[in-house]
């Protein structure tokens, strides 16, 4: 019987890839197998991916993890949604009218029903742009939905 062979040294660096021997002692396959699913469970956890490691994969690929611009700019439209509510309720209080027939019927709920309302449908529609944000429709999505309710929160101060 002869003795087993030596298992060879490791040489695994940037420069040098893995042996085959090394790339057989692995337990988990490899993540980097499939691209960065919409949700993950890193999504709420702390997530893995951060940016777009390469070029080829700006457009149109998930990450986990989000900047904090990110987070401003999505706050920053959720305000001015709550600003518009708010403007909305008040000008109706002094006899205005609503003239968008989606909220129009919203406001048949009550107040609390239209604010709450209007600020479900907008938080989903700002996690689905989020979620998508390396797609240019979703970025440009952002951007109109950002224009316009600061546009339409200045509009409802000049109305003062």
């Amino acid at each position: 019987m002869s003795p087993p062979e030596p298992t060879p040294v490791s040489t695994a660096s940037p420069f040098h890839p893995p042996t085959a021997a090394e790339l057989g002692r692995r337990r988990q396959a490899d993540r980097r197998g499939a691209p960065t699913p919409r949700i993950s469970r890193y999504s709420l956890l702390g997530g893995r991916r951060k940016r777009v490691q390469r070029r080829e994969e700006l457009e149109g690929s998930f990450i986990d993890m989000y900047s904090t611009a990110m987070l401003c700019w999505v706050l920053w439209v959720s305000l001015m949604n709550l600003g518009d509510s708010f403007f909305t309720l008040v000008h109706l209080q002094a006899g205005g009218v609503e003239v968008n027939p989606v909220a129009d019927a919203l406001l048949k709920t009550g107040r609390f029903g239209f604010v709450f309302a209007k600020g479900t449908l907008i938080g989903v529609a700002l996690l689905v742009l989020t979620l998508h944000k390396n797609f240019w429709l979703a970025r440009t999505g952002l951007w109109i939905s950002t224009t316009a309710y600061t546009a339409l929160v200045i509009y409802h101060l000049t109305l003062f």
